[in-house]
């Protein structure tokens, strides 16, 4: 059985301090790496042990692997908890972490290869009777191929990288016109950004939801889920806001595609935390990948189903069994994130610079995750995303009103951020009432905008 005495946290900022508390609450000893930029971090600063693994650009520090791998036999960390971003989806890391007896805490290498390529995980989960987009996942790349798939599928089409994620490498095509054109653009930039340009084509679907479902597995077979999310409050393809349960879902469709995922994960034999993502349209669900790691969001799941999900994560990696069964596990209330990020509320150009003054909301229900505090320098070069702001309540209304207040309440002074722009959202007609598609926010922005 795997065990492990010290964790090392390959990643930096909110989520960095939230697993560094959850592993001193099982009594572990902790290890922060950081770059040159992050020395006065947070998370710096909550562990037991700090290392400083290179310059600022994540490339030579966070996405280091030999680095990373140095500051755990320097430190003799004997596990490696990656977060999410960064390396956290990365075979290849979770691989050298395995060759070199560090406990790796997510899933097999085989599984996050197989997920980490929306072809392979689409041709997966077809076998496994979860319902997908109707597309083109095959193995011949040639333009030829592609032009002929595309007319089988039909207009309008998306293109999306095989690899990756974040809106990169996708391409809405309305007219067999503009495939060509789009095709080379969308292999260009999956090549740039993620080392592959093999694309996979999907029907588009004009105004759907976007709706996950969290599950959880360990070494002995056992798999649950943990319900559903929406997070169709989006931005370029980057979420705004999630919420669960997703409102208007039924407890038979929740049911159903909850058992879904969870006999696709047997079946794959997955193991830790991981998502399933679905486009929701018109009473159907569509996977579009899994996320084999620890979501941003997963804190409004830990709300409504009263489940510690990273230490769920530290005790699978450990050997232990699920200590719940689906049975064990109920739904109650409902939570919404805004997720908190430095940058301009209207352009949206991020804004780096010291918080003369930070204040985080309380009050019943309210959640604040972030590692700021005042004198803290948000520093340029990583994402702008600096903490998430969570409401509970026994309803949607409940949650709805608890985040407003929260919202108001919060203060932070140094730099822009888009508190603004959350509780403009948090009085949105249509996000009020509940079930927004993934356009959504976008046509607001539109017009606030004019």
């Amino acid at each position: 059985m795997p065990a492990f005495n010290k964790i090392l946290i390959a990643n930096r900022g909110e989520i960095a301090c939230r697993v560094l508390r959850t592993a001193h609450d099982l009594g572990y000893r902790t290890v922060a790496v950081y770059s040159e930029a992050d020395a006065e971090a947070r998370h710096v600063q909550l562990a037991d042990e700090a290392l400083c693994i290179g310059p600022a650009p994540a490339a030579q520090s966070y996405l280091h692997i030999e680095r990373i791998l140095a500051a755990a036999r320097k430190t003799a960390a004997d596990a490696i908890h990656p977060g999410y971003g960064f390396l956290s989806e990365n075979a290849e890391f979770a691989r050298a972490c395995e060759q070199a007896g560090i406990v790796f805490i997510g899933p097999s290498v085989e599984a996050i290869h197989l997920m980490g390529s929306k072809r392979l995980a689409k041709l997966a989960m077809q076998e496994a009777g979860v319902p997908c987009i109707p597309g083109y996942q095959g193995a011949a790349q040639d333009d030829t191929t592609l032009a002929r798939e595309a007319e089988r599928i039909g207009y309008p089409l998306m293109i999306k990288a095989s690899a990756g994620g974040g809106g990169r490498g996708m391409r809405l095509v309305e007219e067999p016109s503009e495939l060509l054109a789009q095709l080379r653009s969308a292999r260009s930039e999956a090549q740039g950004a993620f080392g592959s340009g093999e694309l996979i084509l999907e029907r588009a679907l004009r105004q759907p939801r976007h709706v996950e479902v969290q599950v959880f597995g360990d070494s002995h077979g056992n798999v649950v889920h943990l319900f559903e999310r929406d997070c169709s409050v989006q931005r370029r393809h980057q979420k705004v806001v999630e919420e669960a349960p997703a409102p208007g879902i039924t407890e038979e469709q929740r049911n159903q595609i909850g058992q879904l995922c969870v006999d696709a994960c047997k079946r794959i034999g997955y193991r830790g935390a991981g998502t399933f993502e679905f486009l929701y349209e018109n009473g159907s669900f569509y996977f579009i990948e899994m996320n084999t790691r620890i979501q941003v969001e997963h804190p409004v799941t830990e709300m409504v189903a009263g489940v510690d999900l990273v230490r769920a994560q530290l005790r699978i990696a450990s050997g232990e069994p699920l200590r719940f069964t689906q049975d064990d596990i109920q739904m109650r209330g409902h939570a919404i994130e805004c997720r908190i990020n430095a940058e301009h509320p209207r352009s949206f150009v991020p804004s780096p610079g010291e918080i003369r003054m930070f204040h985080p909301p309380g009050g019943p229900g309210i959640r604040m995750d972030s590692h700021l505090y005042s004198g803290y320098r948000v520093p340029p070069h990583y994402d702008s995303m600096v903490g998430k702001l969570i409401a509970y309540g026994d309803s949607r209304e409940s949650a709805l009103a608890r985040m407003r207040q929260a919202l108001s309440e919060m203060v932070v002074e140094g730099i822009q951020t888009n508190l603004k722009l959350h509780e403009q959202i948090m009085l949105d007609p249509g996000f009020v009432a509940g079930g927004v598609h993934i356009h959504h926010l976008e046509t607001l922005l539109r017009q606030w905008l004019d």
